[in-house]
């Protein structure tokens, strides 16, 4: 063979060195990549910030790993069918679940659960009160997005979802929707997280003076920094009126018996409706609802699919739940 080895394709984790100048690595680097997902593509391996330096670098990897092997003169076309011994960190999804206990972020984590992801939740109240088998594999975390060691919370993290949201004086809806949110997408892009998954709202036809109240000028606002942050990397989920067993102070509350039917009811008549779509305000009433169990697994596939980022409607969120339930 002409030449030596000289670069291998292959995940490594997102705080590694080891990144050549030039689309193909010099004849003293061998860097191993490697990813248990579908690793690679998109640059979801590296860090945010470091994005626009790897568009040439992006190779596919499905359920394992590959070695792409150049001659020292660069000619990929000369290879060797020799077995080589590769040492590569194979690593695994964990996850941190902002608002985890909540409603919506207790069926991510459990979702999360579910695929065998590692799972860490912060939240206000840290662990819920009740006793369900999953919730012993969640690392549960009493804190405040405003007041907590960022570098400790993000270590070996490669994926957050924030789930944060809430309703208050137009103040504090800028504060928690917004402001708690662009905090965290920060300090994950600083800290090497490779992947950040927001739950926002749907784009309602309000008109401007409404949009402009804190609640959805804040998840805009989020919705802004991910995007930019987490340009190929980054996914914003925008439902409707999610449903489910709510559970508040012990008690469950079924908003299953009202937006499971009210789903199915405006699934069958949008066509008819749909000439009404375009009327103000309009979609709060056309949007159809989803299913918590279906915002969380569009999460999930956020997480493990590097071809799903950017901003998801109502029906995607629920094609992307549909290909996860189907695993």
């Amino acid at each position: 063979m002409a030449g030596a080895i000289v670069g291998a394709a292959a995940a490594i984790s997102s705080t590694s060195t080891l990144l050549p100048s030039s689309g193909v690595p010099s004849s003293s680097s061998l860097a191993f990549r490697s990813h248990h997902h579908q690793s690679l593509s998109r640059g979801t391996a590296f860090p945010c910030k470091y994005e626009p330096l790897l568009q040439q670098e992006r190779k596919a990897v499905n359920q394992g790993i590959i070695c792409a092997v150049y001659t020292s003169g660069g000619n990929s076309s000369e290879f060797t069918t020799d077995p080589i011994d590769v040492v590569a960190k194979v690593e695994t999804e964990k996850i941190l679940v902002l608002g985890g206990s909540g409603f919506v972020g207790s069926a991510v984590c459990k979702a999360a659960v579910g695929q065998g992801i590692e799972v860490v939740s912060l939240s206000r109240s840290g662990r819920p009160s009740y006793t369900d088998t999953w919730s012993d594999q969640v690392t549960w975390i009493a804190g405040d997005v405003f007041n907590t060691d960022w570098d400790s919370l993000l270590n070996g993290v490669t994926a957050v979802v924030s789930t944060i949201g809430g309703f208050g004086t137009n103040e504090q809806m800028e504060q928690i929707n917004g402001e708690a949110n662009v905090l965290a997408i920060n300090a994950a892009c600083n800290a090497g997280v490779r992947k950040f998954v927001f739950i926002s709202v749907h784009d309602y036809n309000f008109p401007d003076f409404v949009k402009g109240v804190g609640y959805f000028s804040g998840k805009k606002r989020a919705e802004a920094e991910v995007l930019a942050k987490f340009t190929t990397t980054g996914t914003v989920l925008r439902p409707g009126f999610i449903y489910g067993k709510r559970r508040v102070n012990g008690i469950d509350i079924p908003l299953d018996a009202f937006g499971e039917p009210l789903e199915k009811v405006l699934g069958v008549t949008k066509t008819f409706t749909r000439p009404f779509s375009s009327l103000p305000a309009s979609d709060v009433f056309l949007v159809p609802p989803i299913s918590v169990d279906d915002v969380a697994y569009a999460a999930i596939k956020a997480i493990i699919d590097d071809d799903v980022f950017g901003v998801q409607t109502v029906e995607q969120i629920k094609e992307l739940a549909s290909s996860v339930r189907a695993r």
